[in-house]
């Protein structure tokens, strides 16, 4: 992996003398007040403008202006015209777009294609303040307001839409959200690398159509790369004979010891018989199948997902190209992480921690929630099937150091308004990957294993809890600091390891209830997640009740699962019900699998293939939960206690020949008589959630906005 400058290594711009904004501009009159006759960089969001380091607008923003740039923020702008995308009038470099923290179709729609009623990112919560596919209409927007200023997508939609994907709202394969939005760059993954790099080379007078070796990044061209060598992906990993008489690889056949001709665009295709020279390597990329054909063939499809997660490590990733049409989509290697210096950069800029001012009292529910946490980490190398934090963030974790974090602590102590001297979570995508990593810089570098943690913990993680730990020592020892809570999801299989952060956790930093995620129980749908079985979840239980107990202290374990999933079968989510009613719990609101475009989960859904092995047309065959009947059925199944499911219940269990579940006895999941008034409505019919537990006879849990996986907004 090559080494990349360091943020705070640039020559900052000459606008750095205007000095720093106390927000970011979103009007020409804040423009004026900070001497302003221009922007060099303008922002677009679909959230609220939030001045803080959980909102990736903020975190861009900021980081730019650390680099002496004039940054203006354009947030939830009206997109029926362009008035608004000219407000702060033509950018000096670029616009740079993004649908917000969330991707606008998950923060639109429930899991059954409802429309939301609300929107945690918006003042009031208001829904509707933002469009369909926001990316590609303030994109299309931002070009109408300047033709001729260049327009970079970013964030989390475009991130996850960087090439063709499964869109699950139109159930069909959509192109790279690059083309249809007209866009000139995509950043992918956390952008501060890209985004600095990509200010100063425009501010120094190159031409974005100029600028096609950024990692993290995806650009659009036509025609052959001179002294590219270039692998056809099924050498890689074939996906078997293809339907006779058309090859849509357009190649010849040829025996399998033969080398493969010349591609149609007369690139240099081969197929290697073990790798690519390690010398090769800067200049090889992997050409994958058409946009064309993997909207033509699920198979096809899977198998071009398995390859682009195959190349997701920085430290051995290649290039990617994906031809849609006449035009190549190509992905350049995902951005190199950020160090720890970098990272305390990144969250030390000057964020004021809360609303734009033009809001006034209006309440940002997103922001609610988070105002009193701090993020001490990002990526996750869990690599869960169904969430996007691996494919966004990365496997590797970059922490921040302590010293930056207990400065942070102190900052919210001192300058957030309503501090009661609760720190609401101390985390990031998981709770508890704090400074984790590979005990190897040269095997991380090498490794293509998708998780680090499933089926098993790799010999080679460090699981070493002791810097978190000490962490949260310090921190709750800070004066005015009354409790430290972590709302993070906690990872179970790797707290085991270190029984002490079990003790920790449940002693002093859990406040009465702390969220866990199964998700599943049974080995199908466990084994499709890549999630750790049961019993592990068990082991990490029997700790803390143990631990709680000791500290003297009544607390439980929320456990959260998922619907629906690939891999699931009815059986598997009977089992689940009766776990569920065995142990005492209660789905208030559940989460079924919503199918988020480029995830491994979506791949199998759409093409029923398991893309964690190698893909052929004879390859494992994943059953795949699909239409609102069977969905709701497995809703029902979690809300086994709710008369509303009992018909669609009954009826599911005569069919499994489990009529003996259906009585009043302690053995039996649901009564045979129906209370009067209920059962009306088809099971599972009230809007999709995401899924919290209640223990029999304790208060339900708080309602907090989350994205598309079910982690908080981070």
């Amino acid at each position: 992996m090559q080494a990349a400058r360091e943020l705070y290594g640039y020559r900052r711009h000459w606008a750095e003398r205007f000095g720093t904004a106390p927000f970011l501009p979103m009007t020409r009159a804040e423009m004026d007040v900070l001497g302003w006759d221009s922007c060099d960089v303008i922002l677009v969001t679909g959230d609220a403008y939030v001045d803080h380091p959980s909102f990736g607008m903020a975190i861009v923003g900021r980081v730019l202006e650390g680099q002496g740039f004039r940054v203006g923020i354009i947030a939830q702008p009206d997109w029926h015209s362009a008035a608004d995308f000219a407000a702060l009038g033509r950018p000096n470099l670029f616009f740079g777009i993004t649908a917000g923290n969330m991707d606008s179709m998950v923060n639109r729609y429930t899991a059954d294609r409802r429309v939301r009623s609300d929107d945690a990112y918006t003042p009031g919560g208001e829904g509707g303040r933002r469009p369909d596919r926001s990316v590609i209409v303030y994109a299309q927007r931002a070009r109408e307001a300047f033709r001729d200023v260049p327009v970079v997508i970013g964030g989390i939609e475009a991130s996850l839409r960087r090439i063709a994907h499964f869109d699950y709202w139109s159930e069909k394969v959509r192109r790279s959200v690059l083309l249809d939005a007209k866009a000139d760059l995509l950043v992918y993954g956390n952008g501060e690398r890209q985004i600095c790099e990509l200010a100063h080379r425009l501010a120094g007078g190159e031409s974005i159509a100029d600028i096609t070796d950024l990692r993290g990044t995806a650009f659009a061209r036509r025609g052959a790369r001179a002294g590219w060598v270039e692998i056809d992906s099924t050498h890689l990993d074939a996906p078997g004979p293809l339907n006779a008489p058309v090859d849509p690889y357009a190649m010849e056949r040829a025996p399998a010891a033969a080398a493969a001709p010349a591609g149609a665009t007369g690139e240099k295709v081969v197929r290697f018989v073990r790798r690519v020279k390690n010398a090769d390597r800067d200049r090889s990329v992997i050409r994958l199948p058409s946009f064309e054909q993997v909207a033509d063939d699920p198979v096809l499809y899977a198998h071009a997902s398995r390859i682009l997660h195959l190349e997701a490590n920085p430290g051995n990733a290649r290039a990617l190209v994906q031809r849609h049409g006449d035009t190549d989509v190509w992905l350049n290697p995902p951005p190199v992480p950020l160090t720890t210096k970098e990272m305390d950069w990144v969250y030390e800029r000057p964020y004021r921690r809360e609303p734009h001012p033009a809001y006034g009292k209006a309440q940002i529910p997103a922001y609610k929630m988070i105002r009193f946490s701090v993020a001490i980490q990002r990526g996750c190398f869990g690599g869960c099937t169904f969430c996007s934090i691996t494919e966004h963030e990365g496997r590797i974790i970059q922490s921040r150091s302590e010293d930056s974090v207990v400065r942070e602590i102190e900052a919210v102590r001192d300058t957030v308004p309503g501090f009661t001297g609760v720190i609401s979570d101390l985390g990031g995508p998981t709770a508890n990957m704090y400074r984790l990593a590979c005990k190897s810089r040269e095997i991380e570098s090498a490794c293509r294993r998708p998780s680090c943690v499933f089926p098993g913990i790799c010999p080679n993680l460090d699981t070493d809890h002791a810097p978190l730990i000490r962490l949260y020592r310090r921190a709750r020892a800070l004066p005015g600091i009354k409790k430290i809570l972590i709302a993070s999801g906690v990872r179970y299989d790797l707290a085991i390891e270190s029984p002490e952060y079990v003790k920790e956790l449940a002693q002093h930093h859990t406040g009465g209830y702390l969220k866990i995620a199964p998700e599943a129980i049974a080995e199908g749908p466990l084994s499709k997640m890549m999630k750790p079985g049961i019993g592990t979840y068990d082991r990490f239980k029997e700790l803390f009740d143990r631990y709680s107990k000791e500290a003297g202290k009544e607390q439980y374990l929320i456990p959260y699962f998922i619907a629906a999933h690939p891999g699931t079968s009815d059986a598997d989510m009977l089992e689940l019900a009766l776990w569920l009613k065995r142990n005492g719990f209660r789905a208030d609101q559940v989460q079924a699998f919503l199918p988020g475009p480029m995830a491994t989960a979506t791949a199998m859904y759409h093409s029923g293939k398991n893309p964690l092995k190698r893909i052929t047309r004879t390859s494992e065959e994943v059953p795949i939960p699909k239409g609102l009947k069977v969905r709701r059925l497995h809703k029902a199944f979690l809300r086994y206690h709710d008369p509303e499911n009992w018909p669609v219940l009954r009826e599911a269990l005569r069919r499994m020949g489990r009529a003996d579940l259906i009585g009043n006895g302690r053995h039996q999941l649901i009564p045979a008589y129906q209370p009067a008034g209920s059962g009306a409505r088809p099971a599972g019919a009230r809007p999709a959630q995401p899924m919290r537990t209640q223990h029999t006879g304790l208060p339900r849990t708080p309602r907090t906005p989350r994205n598309g996986r079910g982690r908080s907004p981070r």
